[in-house]
């Protein structure tokens, strides 16, 4: 194995160098420089100690971002505890299921998190601590009690003069494959699985993020922090890549609508943007489609002398739009849409998409946009290699296969999960579909779970005609289900543009039949579809936003 530096070490190394630098702030609300980041580590320290946690101690954290969240984070890992955190858009039930599976010692709860847990359904927590201001709301120790009551008196004791930085000195992880924390999968495939990330995966994740930048994000610069930290997409590339560097994170603290993500945009003029496509693809419909979908502007980008110049306005409006600061909008965790990513690279908008997984801590492929060819998810990322299990991995899908710094140990007390998923030489066997052209370009075809197969045993995959359906008019999303040899599309639609258009449910029948026939018409005659039934509910989704397919299935 390579020679890996102690990841705990480069935490203590940014909090020293970047002392008086802005680090954590709350969007709208307070802000954390580094050292005073590193003194509520220290009095967590201090009240971890004093209650008798121990290294290796699982402790949970379940809350929307925030600098308060961010630091308890942080004070966990240098403590040399194992960091549990869990989505906050989890049932209560699944986030008393996560802590209880993780034998979690402390429950780090943010404001909402705490009305709904119910400390007695987590029979082994020692106690729940409130975030937003690190007070006790339960405890069954008299240690935790007592240490959170004589905090700053205990913390007085030990710096009786002042807390500079050189008080900072971090536990340092023995070995590379020691456990840093677990991560529980969103689960769209229904039960949550513990993913055990060692710190060698936090640690390449970080070294592929400063090779990808470069010298891009530097000191001082801003990020918005969209996606969940308690997701590795969000935790690795808008929370510890950025932390380390010198950063300043600030965290949008409420539902990120896409009114309130474009306003923080122009206001944070972030370096670089983290995104998953759901968040591009409603700033791109809602803000800027409307702008150019008519006749005379489809007309002046129909002219070829002209055209250059209007392409030119629309992508520096769309720029601004982000906050015309960034290096790139980096997309991940689902398919983006095709229509909306053909038109960003018309205008040569500075855009990639990657592709990654929990188990992966989180990145498998990336590109920049300089080398990023359209339709595909990047190349295979530093300290790792991917393969395609294909007899013929340019033109025959086949499992993407990774193996490397970046692959979990394992899922948590689940070794049967563990084996189906790392085989005997190491690798991770992904649960997805590829091809690789002859650059490494890897191109995904779809979830094998999710593969169809038709009548005459042609392999069919639904979000290919997904990705074509959800482009047409007045399809908000979709799924395409398999019903004995039939494909049936369920849509969801645009509900608020068909009532203000004053269509009736017999219209939206009668464009959805439309939609069909024309959709046929760009599909190979195996993978048609014979229906369109439409759904007035929102399809249930992941916290990270995919469609819980599992539900749909066996809809008649």
């Amino acid at each position: 194995m390579e020679s890996i530096p102690n990841f705990n070490t480069l935490i203590e190394k940014s909090i020293k160098e970047n002392w008086n630098l802005d680090a954590l702030t709350d969007y709208k609300g307070i802000t954390l420089q580094y050292h005073d980041v590193a003194r509520k580590i220290e009095k967590l320290h201090i009240m971890f100690e004093n209650s008798g946690v121990k290294q290796g101690d699982k402790i949970a954290l379940c809350g929307r971002n925030s600098a308060g969240w961010a630091s308890a984070f942080l004070a966990t890992l240098t403590y040399g505890a194992v960091a549990v955190p869990i989505l906050h858009e989890f049932t209560a039930d699944q986030i008393h299921n996560i802590v209880n599976h993780s034998e979690a010692k402390i429950l780090f709860a943010g404001d909402v998190v705490s009305t709904q847990v119910d400390p007695m359904k987590m029979p082994n927590i020692e106690g729940i601590i409130y975030i937003p201001d690190y007070s006790v709301l339960f405890s069954r120790s008299d240690k935790l009690t007592y240490a959170r009551e004589h905090l700053n008196e205990m913390f007085g004791k030990k710096y009786p003069k002042y807390f500079r930085s050189e008080h900072v000195n971090y536990y340092k992880e023995k070995s590379p494959d020691e456990l840093a924390l677990i991560n529980y999968t969103s689960g769209t495939t229904g039960f949550s699985k513990g993913v055990m990330i060692p710190y060698r995966a936090l640690w390449s994740n970080f070294d592929f993020a400063c090779h990808a930048m470069g010298s891009n994000v530097k000191k001082g610069d801003n990020v918005l922090s969209i996606l969940p930290m308690a997701h590795m997409y969000g935790m690795a590339f808008e929370f510890i890549y950025e932390f380390l560097r010198g950063c300043h994170v600030f965290y949008l603290t409420r539902v990120p609508s896409p009114a309130i993500i474009a306003k923080a945009f122009a206001e944070v003029r972030p370096a670089i943007i983290i995104a998953v496509p759901l968040v591009i693809e409603k700033i791109i419909k809602k803000k800027v489609f409307p702008k150019i979908q008519n006749n005379r502007m489809r007309l002046l980008l129909n002219m070829p002398v002209i055209n250059k110049k209007v392409r030119q306005a629309i992508r520096d409006q769309v720029v601004e739009s982000f906050g015309g600061r960034f290096m790139e909008v980096i997309i991940g965790g689902a398919a983006f849409n095709q229509e909306v990513e053909s038109f960003l690279h018309r205008i040569e908008f500075p855009y990639t998409v990657g592709y990654g997984a929990t188990e992966c801590a989180p990145i498998i492929c990336y590109a920049d946009y300089h080398n990023f060819v359209p339709g595909s998810c990047g190349k295979v990322a530093i300290h790792n290699e991917l393969k395609i299990a294909s007899p013929d991995p340019q033109n025959i899908p086949g499992e993407i296969l990774v193996r490397g710094l970046n692959v979990m140990l394992g899922y948590y007390k689940n070794e049967e999960a563990t084996r189906q998923t790392i085989d005997s030489e190491g690798w991770y066997h992904t649960g997805d579909l590829g091809v690789i052209d002859y650059d490494g370009n890897v191109f995904i075809k779809g979830r094998s779970k999710y593969m169809l197969l038709s009548a005459n045993g042609q392999n069919i995959y639904p979000e290919e005609i997904e990705d074509k359906l959800n482009s047409m008019t007045l399809v908000n999303e979709s799924i395409v289900i398999q019903e004995d040899d039939k494909l049936v599309g369920l849509v969801h639609p645009d509900l608020d543009e068909a009532y203000a258009m004053g269509f009736t449910s017999t219209d939206l029948e009668s464009i959805m039949e439309q939609n069909r026939k024309e959709l046929n018409e760009s599909l190979p005659a195996y993978s048609r579809i014979s229906s369109i039934r439409i759904h007035n509910e929102e399809f249930e989704k992941t916290p990270k936003k995919s469609i819980k397919r599992f539900l749909y299935l066996n809809e008649k």
